[in-house]
């Protein structure tokens, strides 16, 4: 009798494992990353809200195919979110299939109150492969494969391949595929369940194509169910996959019978995997918060110091980019830079930012190497 070795294999499959233990700190620190999100929300205009939803849309489409090796535009996808919201009279740089990858992204963050059905599934799936081909191959669009099982193989040189997982076999699928629905409409939503629907979505791998990019998708609704899309069009889950795509195929290694180990339903390790990139994903975006957050108190200071546009400009290309990473500080060449104004001029508004007590010069630095940061 041959061993069961893939997940789905097992004899209590789907009833997965984790060690509660082991994640609840991390799963506590995910939860609490949300709500300081959400809080930081506040000091953004409606303006400045639209601008970090538009590039966190774009961030989260271009990433999701990147990590499947499809490399989209930046500037196809920004006018594709702008033509889908009506802001645009022409449209020359958007492409049809950078269209139906954004109206993705605006069903998952506009409708996620709907129950999950199939259809959706299958519409999201139209959108990936619009010619009904992927990379020239000809596959089954909206519609599960009917082949057998499908192998996920690496080749190492030309003579060999690796096997890193079979999914289940093609006459299985709709039931496999029906269950999991079922699991998803009846389950409260949380960050455990958008890690184990990722998860298990994968592990049914239905599609020929385009198993990872859905159930990316179907991971982010949980999280626009969770946060009411306030908070979840502001980050991108993706680009933090993306960034580190080893450890997210680390993680699917250890968890879907790659590897063996003790209990094979156990997915702590993906559990782990998933909380971690989540945190580092909202860690970013409140990153870019706290720059935004110095910048409005800084001016909120100087208001009233009638400052000129040269000065202007200069001090909020340093809050833009942020104190600590504008690297080497301000010196007086950097400003001529920054402002395309002469050294005499600088020298002179250097030294009223100075007297205003908008910079200061930093600590063992002089002559033509005085170096000045912003006072914050």
């Amino acid at each position: 009798m041959q061993k069961k070795r893939w997940i789905w294999e097992q004899e209590k499959y789907p009833n997965f494992t984790y060690n509660r233990d082991l994640i609840e700190s991390l799963h506590n620190k995910a939860s609490f990353k949300q709500g300081k999100l959400s809080g930081y929300l506040s000091i953004l205009d409606s303006k400045k809200l639209e601008e970090f939803k538009e590039e966190a849309i774009i961030d989260e489409t271009i990433s999701t195919s990147a990590i499947e090796g499809d490399y989209l535009k930046r500037e196809s996808v920004r006018d594709s979110i702008r033509k889908k919201l009506g802001l645009l009279e022409i449209y020359e740089n958007t492409e049809y299939k950078t269209d139906n990858l954004v109206a993705i992204q605006f069903d998952i963050n506009s409708n996620y109150s709907q129950e999950l059905e199939i259809e959706k599934i299958y519409s999201w799936h139209s959108s990936i492969f619009p010619t009904g081909y992927s990379e020239g191959i000809k596959i089954n669009v909206a519609s599960f494969r009917d082949e057998g099982e499908m192998n996920i193989v690496s080749s190492r040189g030309t003579s060999s391949e690796k096997l890193y997982y079979t999914a289940p076999p093609s006459e299985i699928l709709l039931d496999e595929v029906h269950e999991f629905l079922i699991w998803f409409n009846k389950t409260d939503d949380t960050l455990i369940k958008s890690a184990i629907a990722h998860l298990w979505f994968l592990i049914i791998h239905p599609f020929d194509d385009g198993n990872g990019r859905i159930s990316r998708a179907i991971g982010d609704l949980i999280l626009s169910r969770i946060e009411k899309t306030q908070v979840s069009k502001i980050y991108s889950f993706s680009k933090s996959i993306n960034k580190d795509k080893r450890n997210y195929y680390k993680a699917l290694e250890a968890t879907t019978g790659f590897k063996k180990k003790n209990d094979p339903l156990d997915i702590t390790q993906w559990i782990i995997w998933f909380l971690e990139t989540f945190i580092k994903s909202i860690d970013e975006t409140l990153d870019k918060l706290a720059y935004i957050k110095t910048k409005t108190n800084f001016w909120d200071i100087h208001k009233d110091d009638n400052l000129n546009s040269r000065q202007q400009k200069v001090l909020n290309k340093i809050l833009d980019i942020g104190v600590d990473n504008f690297e080497g500080g301000l010196t007086k060449s950097k400003y001529v830079s920054i402002s395309k104004t002469s050294s005499a001029t600088a020298t002179r508004d250097i030294k009223e930012l100075m007297d205003k007590k908008c910079i200061y010069q930093i600590e063992n630095t002089g002559g033509r190497g005085t170096k000045y940061s912003i006072l914050i």
